[in-house]
């Protein structure tokens, strides 16, 4: 889920179809378009799902960040496609297209291999799940944007976002622990320190 969170955040359309593809194995493809859209515009704000609140827990994170996550997502891409005149549920619904590419993807598993891979395939996505909403957990965890005189939210700022600079979680994480930098530059090439 890692490397898609990277590839999702390029301008390229082959990195943004590889981050669909990438998903896939996940069933989480709503990612691709809640994170860029929705949490990259709302973070460390209540109308964020992602963004844990001061005192939550993570089981309580949990739900709310992934099914929030999923509406939030429906919601943004159903608008996207209204606006270009097109029905929420067509081929052109990104969202659909990602969790097309999963029902393929655990389809032919399930042809190849059986039935019994299919508790394995679904523990691979609930851990894959777990570890990213973890992270997502960490990240934001109790910060909350200053607001304007007129109640909106300031700008996200490099303090709206916690950050670890450990040399090793860094290289497996794609440098994600760097996570101010991150919403500053999310443009800027995974392997390329800030």
């Amino acid at each position: 889920i890692n490397r898609a969170h990277e590839l999702g955040h390029k301008s390229s359309r082959l990195e943004r179809r590889l981050a669909k593809i990438v998903l896939a194995q996940s069933f989480y493809g709503h990612f691709y378009i809640e994170h860029n859209h929705g949490h990259h515009v709302n973070v460390a704000t209540p109308r964020d799902p992602a963004s844990a609140r001061f005192g939550e827990s993570f089981w309580i994170f949990l739900p709310r960040s992934v099914f929030g996550g999923l509406k939030s997502g429906w919601r943004i891409e159903s608008a996207r496609l209204r606006r270009q005149g097109s029905p929420a549920l067509s081929p052109r619904n990104n969202i659909v297209q990602a969790w097309s590419l999963s029902a393929a993807l655990f389809g032919t598993l399930i042809t190849l291999f059986g039935w019994q891979i299919l508790p394995w395939l679904l523990l691979q996505a609930l851990a894959g799940i777990t570890f990213l909403e973890a992270a997502n957990y960490l990240e934001h965890y109790g910060l909350l944007r200053a607001r304007r005189q007129d109640g909106s939210f300031v700008k996200a700022r490099p303090e709206d976002s916690w950050n670890s600079d450990h040399l090793l979680s860094n290289l497996f994480l794609y440098q994600l622990q760097r996570h101010s930098d991150h919403h500053a530059n999310s443009t800027i090439e995974f392997p390329r320190p800030p």
